[in-house]
């Protein structure tokens, strides 16, 4: 049975450096364990994608940074078999991004896609995050808030698991 964590960043701008928000679920034993939520205060004050998350400047300018994040973030991928992420390579993107910006080193951790995943398993398309949700009947709060998003990737994971899927067939290369 993998333990795994599913990732959820959001990002002010066009730069993978720019992570505003995190949500983190970690699953163990076929269960959720912990969430974990932050918001960052990325570098630069320039918002683009509010109008997709609604995190603006104002709402992140007395955060931490993500070096101040990290610890919590490495504490909750310790020991997981994988890091789950709807659409992986932008996350794993993100992450290694916000760590080369602070000369931290990135966890070894593989990535699973739950895109590619539920392209694989269910034949699901379209695979936004909706849309997967919509035909696994998985609950999505509200998209695009890192929390919501995260507890939705580690459900579309528990579905596979459930299923008696491997999760290795999302594994990002």
């Amino acid at each position: 049975m993998p333990n795994f964590v599913a990732i959820d960043f959001e990002t002010a701008d066009f730069g993978r450096d720019s992570a505003c928000a995190v949500g983190l679920v970690k699953v163990r034993g076929r269960q959720v364990a912990e969430r974990y939520y932050a918001l960052i205060r990325p570098p630069r004050r320039r918002f683009v994608f509010s109008y997709l998350h609604g995190i603006e400047w104002r709402d992140v300018r007395s955060k931490p940074d993500f070096a101040g994040v990290w610890p919590a973030l490495a504490r909750h991928i310790a020991g997981a078999d994988y890091v789950l992420a709807h659409n992986a390579s932008f996350d794993r993107g993100v992450l290694e991004a916000c760590c080369e910006a602070h000369d931290i080193a990135p966890p070894e951790t593989p990535f699973v896609c739950t895109v590619k995943l539920a392209r694989a398993l269910w034949d699901i398309r379209p695979t936004k995050l909706p849309d997967v949700c919509r035909r696994l009947r998985i609950a999505l709060e509200r998209h695009h808030d890192a929390a919501f998003d995260a507890l939705a990737c580690a459900r579309i994971g528990l579905t596979a698991v459930r299923q008696g899927h491997l999760l290795e067939r999302g594994l990002l290369r």
